[in-house]
């Protein structure tokens, strides 16, 4: 079974939401917020992984969601980035 298949049968499980996109993506950026401010307090970085996990599970929720591979949206993504050039100008890189 796949991870984002994983999450969403475990928000079903739970009676999480599974319908209500804007609501998901507002929680996404919760759970950001709470990885930074585990950061800025300069907390473990098992606590700091956990607010990441909770991050990237969210991510994955909403993609099995919306039908997204996100596995594959990543490595098709990293591909195009990997093969980007940059420049600098002025201290600014800048995509070319």
């Amino acid at each position: 079974m796949k991870r984002q298949e994983r999450i969403y049968r475990n928000k079903v499980a739970h009676n999480f939401n599974i319908t209500d996109i804007p609501l998901e993506f507002s929680l996404t950026y919760g759970e950001m917020a709470e990885a930074f401010e585990a950061w800025r307090k300069k907390k473990s970085l098992d606590e700091i992984g956990e607010e990441l996990a909770d991050v990237a599970i969210y991510l994955y929720g909403i993609a099995e969601i919306l039908g997204v591979d996100l596995d594959k949206s990543i490595d098709r993504k990293m591909k195009i980035n990997e093969e980007r050039v940059y420049t600098q100008e002025n201290g600014v890189l800048k995509r070319k």
